[in-house]
């Protein structure tokens, strides 16, 4: 249901060339939910007509049909402003809404309000596991472990593999360090204390910034396993250079503003020599098992690592 004047949830829903998808997640969004709830969408300049299909299919939903690509971050601090409601929710457009799982969310969140921050469970399409609704925070040992590739040895061990929270199945309710972005709620109040997502993250790292921001404040983010939704997001692991430079550049730059001070210039030289040990790895399995996809994916790698310049400076290289 939906009436703004009265919204107690307001959710924000940045869209770039997904229509499908964006139609999709709306339409659950508006048949699961039962709590008033406001919608916004900001279309960063898509050019696959999705602000049109919107706006002919969802004529309830507030939508910002922007002329420019703003990026994640940033899109909303033009979203959130117009909303009313005292609950604000983030979520992907590559999200389908299941059984309720919004009013889920909501009063697992009023029955602990300590926590400040709430996310649930996702899935991908076919039921199974998304594990990216959460994570563990980095640290110097765990950039260790990825560099070092004992994360990839240990998968399941919360020790070896602890950003990834090991293989815990996100089937109890927890506290978490990181709640990710596509399924994202908090009090309005909250946002506006912590003073949003830092618009310097045009991409990645947004709601890790925050999350930490939150954590120094004296929140714990959790996440409860009721609250489902199905997330298409994440569903492969191919390198793709562009978007691994981005998603580096924001990755040095939350070492640079969360890691201690003692430990931030050592984080920083791990985690730069993490995209050089996966390229050697690939590489040498790719040549000792015959696989031309490892040995593709050290290439990759390797141009990453090759384009160092441009990310191990964080946000400012």
């Amino acid at each position: 249901m939906g009436d703004q004047d009265a919204a107690e949830l307001a959710i924000v829903i940045v869209s770039y060339n997904t229509r499908e998808m964006t139609l999709a997640c709306l339409a659950s969004v508006y048949a699961q939910a039962q709590t008033a709830i406001e919608v916004v969408v900001v279309d960063n300049a898509s050019t696959d007509g999705s602000a049109e299909a919107i706006a002919r299919d969802f004529p309830q939903a507030r939508l910002v049909a922007e002329r420019t690509n703003h990026g994640f971050a940033p899109a909303h601090d033009i979203a959130v402003p117009l909303t009313s409601a005292p609950w604000l929710l983030l979520l992907n457009p590559d999200t389908v809404v299941l059984d309720g799982a919004l009013d889920k969310l909501l009063d697992f969140a009023k029955r602990t309000p300590d926590a400040g921050i709430w996310g649930g469970r996702t899935v991908f399409a076919d039921g199974t596991l998304n594990p990216s609704s959460c994570w563990g925070r980095m640290t110097l040992w765990s950039t260790f472990c990825r560099t070092s590739g004992l994360s990839g040895l240990f998968p399941a061990s919360s020790v070896m593999n602890s950003e990834a929270l090991g293989r815990w199945p996100r089937d109890t309710e927890r506290d978490v360090d990181i709640v990710t972005g596509c399924l994202f709620l908090l009090q309005r109040a909250t946002w506006d204390r912590l003073g949003g997502f830092d618009p310097a993250f045009v991409m990645y790292g947004e709601e890790v910034d925050l999350c930490m921001r939150a954590k120094a404040a004296g929140l714990q983010p959790r996440v409860t396993p009721d609250a489902v939704i199905v997330h298409y997001g994440a569903a492969s692991d191919t390198v793709r250079p562009d978007k691994m430079v981005r998603l580096l550049r924001a990755k040095v730059e939350l070492i640079k503003r969360h890691f201690p001070a003692r430990s931030r210039w050592l984080g920083r030289q791990l985690f730069r020599l993490w995209p050089l040990s996966r390229a050697v790895a690939l590489g040498v399995a790719g040549r000792l098992t015959g696989r031309a996809d490892w040995r593709e994916k050290a290439g990759e790698w390797r141009s990453v690592w090759d384009r160092r310049a441009e990310w191990q400076g964080g946000l400012g290289s």
